[in-house]
């Protein structure tokens, strides 16, 4: 935090002292400047989201997460990628307004997808986990995914907002609806009627069962063999590299003799 603030300051020095040796043009000034605003704007939010995370740990109080042992995610009625006969499934629970949920999405599901997924040995299932008190957008952009779904777009509209998350708003959902040539009125019905309202504070409720503080947090599990629940085997809590995923897959994947 300190860091950030230092270089901002030393950026803002620099452009209202520029070396004598030095001309500046004026479109030299100007981008120094937008770097300057960047870094304080970059700032701002860190210390935002910081803040919102105390609020958010404060509310919930210190119990301790339970055992892994004692952790079964249901999945059922849940929306997923992948074969359901697969034997590994991935649950994640996700928050469309998290800088970290983003990168997780650009930077190591599509690994996932073309290497296990699509293959069939793994099933990605989807909850919703909106950290309100640091994400009040997340919500109801949750809600558009799922309004989207009742259209045939939820993935379309699940990739959608989180690769523009500046574009959260309520009043900017429709925009994206449109764009992915829904129909708008039956959409925005769905949205301001709250029809999954009371479905996401369900996923939320399961979440904190299961002791997750943050997002994005993913459980690997076995599938049980009614398909409604998985056994988590292991919890990872918070986006890691997909060489981190790949070998907490392998070992769990059941070998083919």
């Amino acid at each position: 935090m300190k860091l950030l603030g230092a270089l901002a300051a030393a950026a803002a020095l620099a452009l209202a002292n520029p070396h004598p040796g030095f001309a500046q043009t004026p479109e030299e000034v100007k981008a120094l400047g937008k770097q300057v605003e960047t870094l304080r704007a970059g700032q701002r939010d860190i210390e935002g989201e910081l803040q919102g995370l105390r609020v958010l740990l404060q509310s919930m109080g210190d119990a301790p997460p339970p055992p892994l042992e004692n952790v079964v995610v249901g999945v059922e009625g849940a929306w997923a990628k992948g074969e359901k006969t697969a034997r590994l499934t991935i649950i994640e629970f996700t928050d469309y307004q998290c800088p970290v949920c983003s990168r997780h999405f650009r930077e190591v599901l599509p690994q996932l997808e073309a290497e296990y997924i699509k293959t069939g040995k793994v099933r990605y299932v989807l909850r919703d986990y909106p950290l309100e008190p640091i994400h009040p957008l997340a919500f109801k952009a949750a809600e558009a995914v799922r309004c989207a779904g009742d259209q045939g777009k939820y993935w379309e509209m699940h990739d959608r907002l989180l690769d523009n998350q500046a574009a959260l708003a309520p009043d900017r959902l429709p925009e994206h609806a449109r764009g992915l040539g829904l129909d708008v009125p039956s959409f925005r019905q769905c949205v301001d009627g709250g029809r999954y309202a009371e479905v996401i504070r369900k996923d939320i409720a399961a979440g904190l069962t299961a002791g997750i503080r943050g997002t994005p947090t993913f459980f690997l599990g076995l599938t049980e063999p009614d398909g409604s629940s998985v056994k988590a085997l292991r919890t990872i809590p918070g986006a890691l590299p997909y060489t981190a995923f790949k070998s907490f897959i392998d070992v769990l994947l059941p070998r083919k003799d």
